[in-house]
């Protein structure tokens, strides 16, 4: 039980990739850097979306979401989040975050990582947004979308898509998250 003169932690929600927990063994490191400062709450994109993953390839999974997966998993969590939040979202995880934002969904930051996705979308939510690229992963949005957004990305170079499953790049991000929200070590 948490004292009165103690401040209550952040609460942070952390969006899988497209994975899902099955394939996540590197958001160990993100769990580890950020439990002691945030209120973490873990969500496989998968679980939210109702994504069958007996065929686990990339097709397979891809087709699900953008075939009403992503959706879905927008609206449950709309409806398990009531309360404002900063969101770390990986990949599809970024986009469903996006997204959920767009439909009510209260985020003060969102931190998105490898969400090439984005690179449809023509509206902004509101709060505070940062992203995330690999600079050679050939999806991530252009430099006119950012502008149009009014948005910089932060580019790691000589990176691919799934750079974020590395255990120093998992550090420099959750560095930033960290200063972003005022929390030295």
């Amino acid at each position: 039980m948490r004292s009165n003169a103690t401040k209550s932690k952040l609460r942070l929600l952390l969006l899988s990739d497209i994975w899902g927990k099955a394939n996540a063994e590197w958001i160990q490191y993100y769990l580890r850097k950020l439990s002691d400062d945030f209120d973490v709450h873990y969500y496989d994109v998968c679980e939210l979306a109702g994504v069958d993953t007996t065929n686990y390839t990339a097709e397979n999974l891809h087709a699900q979401f953008v075939n009403g997966g992503i959706e879905k998993a927008v609206t449950l969590l709309i409806q398990n989040e009531k309360e404002s939040a900063i969101v770390l979202g990986f990949s599809i995880g970024g986009l469903i975050a996006w997204k959920a934002a767009l439909s009510g969904l209260s985020i003060s930051h969102l931190f998105a990582i490898s969400s090439t996705r984005l690179r449809y979308e023509t509206q902004k939510p509101s709060g505070e947004i940062s992203l995330f690229y690999g600079s050679l992963d050939p999806f991530s949005p252009d430099e006119s979308w950012m502008e149009q957004m009014q948005i910089q990305a932060i580019s790691f170079e000589e990176e691919t898509h799934e750079f974020y499953r590395e255990k120093k790049i998992a550090h420099v991000i959750c560095a930033e998250i960290l200063l972003k929200h005022s929390i030295g070590r």
